[in-house]
């Protein structure tokens, strides 16, 4: 999920649940806060923390919390204090910029792991964090962690990912962390996707996941085709994510304002881009 700021810049947590039901009300079974798509780095705790809670008494549905930083003690101590929060579970991001070895990586989200008895999903992009989570270290967390039970997968490695599926079975469960692949996910066994375009395609991603656990996958590939545009749009290097997802928010009427330095606002081209998608995928669901 994004997050909302106000004209000056601080946190909109008004906005923040009305943004949360909005997305559960479009299909979301479950939320990130704090993640990637929302500037999670940009955030001090304590804007994290009012976050949480914010997000966490708006909606019903389970509310992850984007607790992890490049600082194991940094994470380790806010993930201690999220539980307060009515959060769900943590998202455990392999550290940025240290590129640790995978027994520094290990060492990292163990310690995150073992600070909280919330289940944890695992997120690996190693294109934000400069090292990728090995499957051989994936399957030694699970075993040595029994409250790390979700993995977001954003590497694009699909063989690797379907030998940790193979390999774990029902003690993880698989999730697409990349819009453009969640059909190949599905058909290695990923449950779902944690999705950026989802902001304004939530209906369309439910309806692939949906389609392929009925085996109705040429549905499936013909939804999946009318996200190419979206997938397309939600980053690039003109405009990483989530600047084109706030776009889009502010296109059907949610004030999330810009995103904060070093992504910095948006180009006018965005908005209208932005707007012009949104259109034309909502004509495609009459």
């Amino acid at each position: 999920m994004v997050t909302p700021f106000d004209a000056d810049g601080s946190v909109d947590l008004d906005t923040a649940a009305a943004v949360a039901r909005f997305l559960v009300a479009d299909g979301s079974d479950g939320i990130v806060v704090a993640g990637s798509t929302g500037e999670g780095t940009a955030l001090s705790d304590e804007e994290k923390m009012d976050l949480f809670a914010c997000v966490a008494g708006a909606v019903t549905v389970p509310v992850l919390a984007g607790s992890t930083s490049s600082d194991t003690a940094r994470s380790v101590a806010l993930t201690r204090r999220v539980a307060e929060t009515g959060v769900a579970g943590v998202l455990a991001t392999t550290p940025a910029y240290a590129r640790p070895s995978q027994a520094g990586i290990v060492g990292h989200l163990g310690a995150v792991a073992q600070s909280t008895a919330l289940p944890i999903m695992l997120y690996d992009i190693p294109s934000r964090t400069g090292r990728k989570i090995a499957a051989a270290t994936t399957i030694g967390l699970v075993h040595s962690h029994p409250n790390i039970t979700a993995l977001k997968d954003a590497s694009g490695d699909l063989p690797g990912a379907a030998h940790v599926a193979e390999t774990l079975g029902s003690a993880l469960s698989l999730y697409s962390g990349d819009d453009a692949l969640l059909l190949p996910f599905l058909a290695i066994g990923a449950v779902g996707i944690v999705s950026v375009a989802a902001h304004w395609a939530g209906p369309e991603f439910a309806a692939i996941v949906r389609c392929v656990e009925h085996d109705d996958w040429a549905t499936a590939r013909t939804i999946n085709e009318r996200l190419a545009r979206s997938c397309a749009f939600e980053s690039t290097e003109s405009a990483p994510n989530p600047i084109p997802a706030k776009a889009a928010m502010r296109s059907m009427g949610f004030p999330v304002g810009q995103c904060r330095l070093p992504l910095g606002p948006a180009e006018h081209d965005i908005d209208v881009t932005a707007a012009s998608i949104v259109t034309e995928l909502r004509a495609a669901r009459v």
